[in-house]
């Protein structure tokens, strides 16, 4: 009786045509693994932020000369516009003038003393503000009846002039720190919160869905989905709300003068109006100015860079 017989053609190497499949399908898989590999390789090298340092030659030609190459034509053109006569020296004095009145603040040791009443008002005011306008946003993001009764409201405040708090907070508080606080508040609060609920607007609902579904809810998923994911809604809102906060400041401290607000920036312009000092105008004008400029770069803009940085936005953040 005869044996089974093996099936199957061979070619003239005594190959068969099951080996050259198995040998064919072999070296496809191979072929789309290396495919594969590079394609990861290719989205790797996307997603990774070339992080290169900078040296200290390009911070000074990018960031710091800029700057000052502004503030030097800004006082020629000044210059050039006194020496020229365009009008009266006591509607625009020189320079020079200028700069001897803040030298005369420095000697008499008010200079500093003037410039921090002012900070540490507008700095304690916007913490206050953070508190307050953080947990309002949240709700009015999330909460819809909530949002249809205060978000109309929250935008028409932040479209309001900040000096038109300041005679109805005399009236109610009198001429104390308490008033000051008051006009910070209703200037900023709505600025910082109105930038979160943009920014919770703007978070996938595909973060929400899969926070619910490893558990995050109510606190938790405030805490760790949607502020992480609005952040730079967030700190643009944050941005904003510092500059309400400070020009409220200012126009409450131009309107409002008592013994007990000690002298600020703001009571310091008044009071140089006041006594017909344009120099002295002038300089508190560029006080005020040179700190709210100071405070956007040393603390705000870090910020901003470092959540961009996080967000692989590093081009746009330098």
């Amino acid at each position: 009786m005869a044996g089974p017989e093996t099936t199957g053609a061979t070619d003239a190497n005594g190959v068969s045509a099951t080996e050259k499949s198995t040998t064919g399908t072999t070296a496809v898989r191979e072929k789309d693994a290396r495919d594969m590999e590079g394609l990861e390789a290719g989205l790797d090298a996307l997603d990774t932020v070339q992080i290169k340092r900078t040296s200290p030659t390009e911070v000074l030609v990018q960031k710091v000369l800029p700057p000052i190459v502004a503030v030097a034509l800004v006082v020629a053109i000044w210059k050039l516009l006194v020496v020229a006569e365009v009008t009266d020296d006591y509607k625009l004095p020189d320079p020079g003038l200028v700069w001897d009145a803040l030298r005369e603040l420095w000697l008499q040791g008010e200079l500093l003393d003037i410039v921090w009443t002012s900070v540490s008002r507008g700095l304690f005011g916007f913490l206050i503000a953070l508190a307050i306008a953080t947990p309002l946003g949240l709700v009015v993001a999330r909460v819809k009846f909530v949002r249809a009764a205060l978000g109309p409201i929250l935008s028409g405040l932040q479209s309001l002039p900040s000096v038109a708090w300041v005679p109805p907070a005399v009236i109610w508080l009198g001429l104390n720190d308490q008033m000051m606080y008051t006009v910070i508040l209703l200037g900023a609060v709505p600025s910082i919160a109105n930038g979160l609920v943009a920014g919770i607007d703007q978070v996938p609902p595909l973060f929400l869905r899969a926070g619910r579904t490893l558990g995050a809810r109510g606190l938790v998923s405030a805490r760790h989905i949607l502020l992480p994911a609005a952040l730079p809604g967030y700190v643009a809102g944050l941005k904003q709300g510092w500059a309400f906060s400070w020009r409220s400041l200012m126009a409450a401290e131009i309107i409002a003068k008592s013994p007990e607000l000690g002298l600020g920036l703001g009571q310091y312009l008044e009071n140089q109006r006041n006594n017909s000092d344009m120099a002295g105008v002038m300089l508190g004008i560029t006080l005020i100015l040179v700190v709210g400029i100071a405070i956007e770069l040393l603390i705000f803009a870090p910020i901003e860079r470092r959540v961009l940085r996080s967000r692989g936005l590093l081009a746009s953040a330098r």
